[in-house]
């Protein structure tokens, strides 16, 4: 028995659907939901968004976000959200890099090494959703 899934930015619904199952990458790790699945808040970390549907693995690039779960319908409310294939790796990679050569820097603020190191992780999600 299938369950919807719901997945939304401020710009945009980037999925919702009726899901086999899905794995999403939480703050503690990631965690899988499938129908029936007890309700539930958490709170999500960059990461790849799987799930299955008409037989076939799909997969989401996210940002952070969080995730609720009542019945058999999962939401996921997330800054960002792309289908892996939407993504632009030539993009990505150069977001990555970016990240890096501002890590690479001495005496940055810790403010700015948390947002290269948020965007590097983003970076990094939208590499790994890509190579499908």
């Amino acid at each position: 028995m299938p369950f919807q899934l719901v997945i939304v930015t401020p710009e945009r619904t980037v999925v919702d659907q009726s899901v086999d199952g899905v794995v999403v990458p939480g703050v503690e790790g990631e965690f899988g939901v499938l129908p029936e699945h007890e309700p539930f808040l958490s709170a999500l970390d960059s990461g790849v968004v799987r799930y299955r549907a008409e037989g076939q693995e799909h997969l989401i690039a996210m940002s952070t976000g969080f995730a609720e779960v009542t019945g058999n319908h999962m939401t996921l409310l997330a800054r960002t959200a792309e289908p892996a294939n939407e993504i632009d790796r030539s993009r990505a990679e150069a977001a990555r890099e970016r990240a890096a050569e501002g890590l690479g820097q001495p005496g940055i603020p810790q403010e700015e090494t948390a947002r290269l190191e948020a965007a590097s992780r983003r970076a990094a999600a939208r590499l790994r959703a890509s190579l499908v």
